[in-house]
C-alpha cells in the first residue's frame, strides 16, 4: 500500500519534496523557523493568559488563529462556512472537601486534596457524597479477552470504589516472568492508561475510580498528576459520550500504602499478585471510602478552530493536520511569583508547525485531496476538543485518509532521527520511515514507551475510531542530535519534563534551535503532499487495536 501511495505521486511532486528536504547538515528548508518562533512567542505571551478554555485567553486565541488562517489563504473548515466548531464542556472544581477519608475498625485516615489524592468529577453536580463505599482492589483493572486476561472475575463494583494499579501487568517485569510480553512490555497499551481504567470502572457501576500513582509507571511525577487538583472538564451533550464515575483521580502511592495496610495487606505484595493470570479483584477488608464534596460547576462554551484547502480532484477525501491551542491558563504562583502557564512548546510551537505546512501547501500546486487544519481545544483537559469532533465529525472519519498531529517539538537542533510514537498501528509508519530517509534520517523507537504517549495526544480521539494516525512529540525519547548525540537528546527531554512540562516555565525562548523541529514539520509536509495526490488509503496493521473499526468502513473507500 505504501509503495502504491508513493508511486501515485507525480514525479514532479516527488522531486519538489526531495529538493526541499534538509539533510542533517542543515541545508535550506521550506519551513521558516523564524515564523514558527514568532507564532509561539505570540501565543505564549501574557496577553493570551495561558489559553485556558472558556476564558478571555480563549477569546484572544481563537481570534488570533482565525486571523492567521485567513492570512494564510485557508478556507473556513467548520460547519456552514464557519471557522469554528463549538465544543460544550462541563467544568467542575471541588471547592470544599467537607469529608475525605477512608475508615476501618474505628480508625480513620484523613486525606488532603492535592497532597494525598487528586480527585475530581466529570459529572456536573454541585454536591457529591459517598458514604461508606467499600474499596475493591482491581489490580491493573484489565479486561482483555484477546490476551486471556480478566482482573474483574465476578466482582460487583456497583456503588464501590475501584482502586487500580497504573500501567500494564507486564510493565517492569523481568524477561523470564510469566507475564512478560503479554501486553506491551515497556510500551504501555491502552489498558495501562488511566482513561481506560476510569471507563471500565464506570461501565461496571463503580461510584469512584482511583489509580495509585507511581512516577516511573505513570511516566510523570506527582506534581504533574496533581497539577490542577479537583478540576475536571468533560464533553457535554454528546449522545455517544460514555458514562462517568462520580469521582475519579490519582491516589498518592504513600497514601495507597496506608489504605492497604489499614486493610491488612501490603502494597508490594498486592502488586506482585496482580501480575498473575489467576488474579481476581477483591474487597480490601472492611475499608470504607467517605467523601462529602462541594463543587463549583459551570458550562463552558469553547471552540475548535478549523481551516482547509479543498482538494481539486477528490475533495471528499480528507487529510487532517492538527495540534491543540489550549494550555493551562492561570494558576497559583510558582516560586518566582509567575501565575500564567503559557504552553509555549505545548502546544503553541506545534500549531506554529501546522501553520508552516499550510503556508507551503498554499504556495505550491493544489492537491487532489482536501487538507484540513485543526486547532483543538481542551487537550490538556483530556483530549476533549478532538473527542467532541470525533463524536460528531465534520469530515467523515471513514474517508479521512490520515491524521498527523504535532504536539511538543524538540528545540535543541538538528537530529539524525525521528522518534516513532506508538508501534504497529498503520502503514503510515513505513511511509514515515521512507520520508525520513529522504532527509538522511532514520526512525528510532520511543525512548520512554512506558509513558503511553500514543494515548495522550489529540490524534488518539481519531485513532480509537479507526483513523490512521501519526504523532510527532518531542518528549517521546531523546533524539540523536547532530550536536551531542543521544546523550544531549535525553538531557533535553529530561529538562523539559522535569522543569517545564505543564507549568509556568514552558515559555518562549529566543535561544531555541528550531532546525530539528523544522525537520519534523517538513516530514509531515512531504507526507501530506504524497497522500494528497494519491488514490491509495493507508491501512491499519493486524497489531492495531482498532483495525476492526477501520475494516468495517472499507466499502466507503472503494
Amino acid at each position: 500500500m505504501i509503495k502504491a501511495i508513493l508511486a501515485s505521486v507525480s514525479a514532479g511532486m516527488v522531486l519538489l519534496a526531495c529538493a526541499h528536504t534538509p539533510d542533517i547538515a542543515g541545508d535550506v528548508s521550506p519551513i521558516d523557523t523564524a515564523n514558527m518562533s514568532e507564532t509561539a512567542r505570540t501565543l505564549a505571551s501574557d496577553a493570551f493568559l495561558g489559553r485556558a478554555p472558556g476564558t478571555e485567553g480563549e477569546t484572544k486565541t481563537v481570534d488570533y488563529l482565525i486571523k492567521r488562517f485567513t492570512d494564510l489563504g485557508l478556507e473556513p473548515g467548520g460547519r456552514d462556512g464557519a471557522w469554528t466548531d463549538p465544543v460544550t464542556l462541563n467544568h467542575s472544581v471541588i471547592t470544599e472537601a467537607r469529608t475525605l477519608n477512608v475508615s476501618q475498625a474505628g480508625t480513620t485516615i484523613e486525606m488532603e486534596q492535592g497532597r494525598d489524592i487528586d480527585i475530581s468529577s466529570a459529572n456536573p453536580r454541585a454536591v457529591i457524597t459517598v458514604d461508606d463505599a467499600p474499596v475493591v482492589f482491581v489490580g491493573f483493572g484489565v479486561s482483555a479477552p484477546e490476551r486471556q486476561w480478566d482482573d474483574f472475575g465476578d466482582v460487583d463494583l456497583t456503588g464501590k470504589v475501584a482502586l487500580f494499579l497504573v500501567n500494564d501487568p507486564d510493565f517492569g517485569v523481568a524477561e523470564d516472568h510469566p507475564v512478560s510480553g503479554v501486553f506491551g512490555g515497556r510500551r504501555m497499551t491502552y489498558y495501562g492508561r488511566w482513561a481506560y481504567k476510569f471507563e471500565e470502572a464506570a461501565r461496571r457501576g463503580a461510584v469512584a475510580a482511583l489509580v495509585i500513582h507511581e512516577t516511573k509507571a505513570a511516566g510523570y511525577g506527582w506534581n504533574v498528576a496533581a497539577s490542577a487538583p479537583g478540576e475536571n472538564y468533560a464533553v457535554a451533550g454528546k449522545g455517544s459520550a460514555k458514562a462517568s464515575v462520580d469521582l475519579q483521580g490519582w491516589l498518592h502511592e504513600d497514601m495507597a500504602r496506608q489504605w492497604v495496610e489499614q486493610a491488612g495487606y501490603d502494597l508490594d505484595a498486592l502488586r506482585t499478585a496482580a501480575r498473575q493470570r489467576d488474579f481476581t479483584a477483591f474487597t480490601l477488608g472492611d475499608l470504607r471510602f467517605n467523601a462529602d464534596l462541594a463543587l463549583s460547576v459551570e458550562t463552558v462554551e469553547s471552540q475548535n478552530v478549523l481551516g482547509k484547502i479543498t482538494g481539486k480532484a477528490r475533495p471528499d477525501e480528507t487529510i487532517m493536520l492538527s495540534g491543540h491551542w489550549d494550555a493551562y491558563g492561570v494558576g497559583e504562583p510558582d516560586a518566582t511569583g509567575r501565575t500564567i502557564r503559557p504552553g509555549a512548546n505545548d502546544d503553541a510551537l506545534g500549531l506554529a508547525g501546522i501553520m508552516e505546512i499550510a503556508r507551503n501547501l498554499k504556495a505550491g500546486p493544489g492537491l487532489d485531496r482536501t487538507v484540513v487544519f485543526a486547532a483543538w481545544t481542551a487537550e490538556e483537559s483530556g483530549l476533549l476538543g478532538s473527542e467532541a469532533y470525533a463524536q460528531d465529525p465534520i469530515y467523515p472519519l471513514e474517508t479521512t485518509v490520515a491524521n498527523l498531529t504535532l504536539d511538543i517539538l524538540q528545540t535543541a537542533g538538528l537530529a539524525r532521527d525521528v522518534i516513532q510514537v506508538g508501534e504497529g498501528q498503520s502503514e503510515l509508519e513505513e511511509m514515515l520511515a521512507e520520508t525520513a530517509g529522504a532527509q538522511g534520517r532514520v526512525i528510532s523507537p520511543e525512548g520512554l514507551p512506558e509513558n503511553g504517549l500514543f494515548f495522550r495526544a489529540d490524534h488518539f480521539s481519531l485513532a480509537r475510531r479507526g483513523v490512521p494516525v501519526l504523532l510527532i512529540m518531542g518528549i517521546a525519547g531523546g533524539s540523536d542530535l547532530v550536536d551531542g548525540g543521544r546523550e544531549a537528546g535525553d538531557a533535553w527531554v529530561k529538562d523539559y519534563i522535569d522543569n517545564r512540562y505543564h507549568n509556568q516555565n514552558d515559555v518562549w525562548d529566543a535561544d531555541w534551535d528550531l532546525r530539528g523541529a523544522a525537520q519534523d514539520v517538513e516530514l509531515f509536509l512531504d507526507m501530506t503532499r504524497q497522500l494528497g495526490n494519491s488514490t491509495a488509503w493507508p491501512e491499519l496493521k493486524a497489531t492495531s487495536e482498532f483495525k476492526g473499526l477501520r475494516d468495517a468502513s472499507a466499502a466507503s473507500r472503494q
